[in-house]
């Protein structure tokens, strides 16, 4: 088993819902966690709770995204794992969605992944380690009614990590993807909590738990992929 004792992590999507969790379940285990998110007053909350680092920023920057791995290699000195998170959704017709609400589900989901991997992987690939961990959708490989800004956004996505966990194994560096189904969280404008939601969704911390077992998988052992629904949820 990976020990994640003082091991460095940035966590992206960080101020809430699902990077939250994953950012606070990652302190639990002894990680030094960099929060990374837009929303500044939020991020700082969750910096304080891991004890860890806040880094604002627009992961479908390239600037920010350079930055994201700067401040964390100035702050840190070194770098373990990467948690893509950051992801935004929106649902309707084809013909109903504008072409700039399929430019920043784009921009986010997929340029915010390759901006961040492209940043962090000099640095992984001079320590000949590391772990870069996407979470993804369980609609990255399945279509349905709304969804085709979101579910081609999440389908490239899995692409792109897909051909980068074949890149990076010859470097030593590990690429897994979780693929969630409904969760409970903000996505979307949604209100989480609630009692029908605790029996029809998963909640941030089963996703979060998810991230954790694929990161503390034997040095030996890559987990390429890991999909979970809540029991109530056909496929």
């Amino acid at each position: 088993m990976t020990d994640l004792t003082n091991q460095v992590a940035i966590v992206t999507g960080a101020s809430r819902g699902i990077g939250r969790a994953i950012a606070t379940l990652l302190a639990v285990q002894g990680a030094k966690v960099v929060c990374v998110a837009r929303t500044e007053d939020d991020l700082l909350e969750v910096a304080q709770k891991t004890n860890g680092l806040a880094v604002a920023a627009d992961v479908s920057d390239e600037q920010d995204a350079q930055n994201v791995v700067d401040e964390t290699l100035r702050h840190f000195g070194r770098l373990d794992m990467v948690v893509c998170n950051a992801g935004v959704g929106s649902f309707n017709l084809l013909e109903n969605f504008s072409a700039e609400e399929w430019d920043r589900m784009f921009a986010v989901n997929v340029k915010g992944t390759f901006l961040l991997c492209k940043a962090a992987l000099p640095h992984l690939k001079e320590q000949r380690r590391g772990h870069i961990v996407g979470i993804a959708s369980d609609v990255s490989r399945r279509t349905f009614v709304h969804g085709t800004a979101y579910g081609a956004s999440k389908y490239a996505q899995h692409a792109v990590l897909d051909a980068l966990r074949k890149e990076v194994r010859p470097h030593g560096i590990k690429v897994s993807v979780i693929y969630p189904g409904l969760v409970d969280t903000y996505f979307n404008e949604s209100k989480p909590g609630g009692v029908d939601k605790e029996k029809t969704h998963l909640q941030p911390l089963d996703v979060a738990q998810a991230v954790r077992y694929v990161l503390e998988a034997p040095p030996h052992v890559l987990i390429d992929e890991l999909t979970l629904h809540p029991l109530s949820q056909e496929w």
